[in-house]
């Protein structure tokens, strides 16, 4: 159990000893009625059952009860609904408020280990960040023995090295001090999916850069540098967008106010798109596409523009979903596009 779970028990229990006298008192009143509660799994079969549960307690420290009883069901592996194939109760929904009489019947599924959002991400940008430069500095014997080591020539296979390792030191940098996270957490087979798909990424992209026998773009110095400033000004631009949305104050991944452009004018994309960090971000891989010229490093990029994409998409709906007056000018990703 991490120390997420321990905080939100301690908290339960702290909670429960401040409303301890107020329960005392309701007790005495006749129209106040306690709620009860039984937890099955998915077979239906009887997990416990919860006597006298106050009618404004939440899903959250339900599960924190049911934490208690059983300790290796800490509450982000918890899921609880109303029907076995129901859909999962959110921790802040109250009790009084569901669809239910004063004795509930309650389906738990366990979601297995979970971790939560920052040790995600740091997982997704630490293995790249290393599996690149063992290629780079040849520490994995994978090409031919007469090659394996000596390196390119090619003033590009250094370049892209360095931006390489920019942009996943960035994204680390920002994932500690910069991010808002949700209090949501993942769970770890999807975590390791995800770090099988950008660490085999890393590798294989690495792989071609860093060979012996890697040739250069055709148009050479001009596509190099040209793709550089296109990079770097995507790098600042994506920065400069995290630390906006952190000084706007969101809430994992739903904000407080609508964003809007500030004097920085690389935050000006938000007049046109409202995810304007995914459009750097594509900017970003594009301009290291081109700059490397490298098949992997382009299939890299088509895949996240795709799965950004619909990331944007959704947000973008949600921006219009949860704000009357949002900007109608403002598409997803693509100005004045898509």
């Amino acid at each position: 159990m991490d120390l997420k779970s321990l905080f939100v028990v301690a908290q339960f229990i702290k909670a429960r000893c401040a409303h301890g006298m107020m329960a005392g008192k309701a007790k005495k009143d006749k129209n106040y009625v306690f709620y009860e509660v039984e937890i099955q799994d998915s077979k239906k079969l009887k997990l416990c059952y919860l006597d006298k549960v106050e009618p404004n307690a939440t899903i959250g420290e339900i599960k924190c009860l049911l934490y208690k009883i059983y300790p290796k069901w800490y509450p982000a592996r918890q899921a609880l609904s109303l029907h076995p194939d129901g859909e999962s109760l959110k921790d802040d929904e109250v009790l009084e408020n569901l669809p239910v009489g004063t004795t509930v019947t309650m389906f738990f599924h366990d979601l297995g280990p979970q971790l939560g959002w920052t040790m995600v991400f740091l997982a997704e940008c630490i293995g790249p960040l290393f599996i690149y430069l063992f290629f780079f500095l040849h520490l994995l014997n994978v090409y031919e023995q007469i090659d394996d080591y000596t390196s390119s020539p090619c003033s590009v296979v250094t370049l892209a090295c360095v931006c390489h390792c920019f942009h996943y030191f960035r994204r680390l940098l920002e994932t500690i001090f910069i991010h808002r996270f949700s209090d949501g957490t993942l769970p770890l087979q999807t975590i390791m999916r995800n770090c099988l798909y950008y660490w085999g990424f890393s590798a294989w992209l690495a792989y071609y850069i860093n060979h012996p026998l890697y040739t250069p773009p055709s148009y050479g110095n001009l596509q190099v540098y040209s793709s550089l400033v296109v990079f770097m000004l995507c790098e600042a631009g994506n920065f400069s967008i995290h630390l906006a949305l952190n000084n706007l104050g969101c809430n994992g991944l739903r904000p407080k106010r609508i964003p809007y452009p500030t004097r920085n004018p690389f935050t000006w994309l938000f007049f046109f798109v409202s995810c304007p960090n995914y459009t750097y971000e594509v900017g970003t891989w594009l301009s290291f596409s081109i700059m490397t010229q490298c098949v992997p490093v382009a299939l890299f990029t088509l895949l996240g523009f795709v799965q950004m994409t619909i990331w944007a998409r959704g947000k973008h709906k949600m921006y219009i979903r949860e704000f009357t007056d949002y900007p109608e000018l403002r598409s997803a990703i693509i100005p004045l596009f898509l």
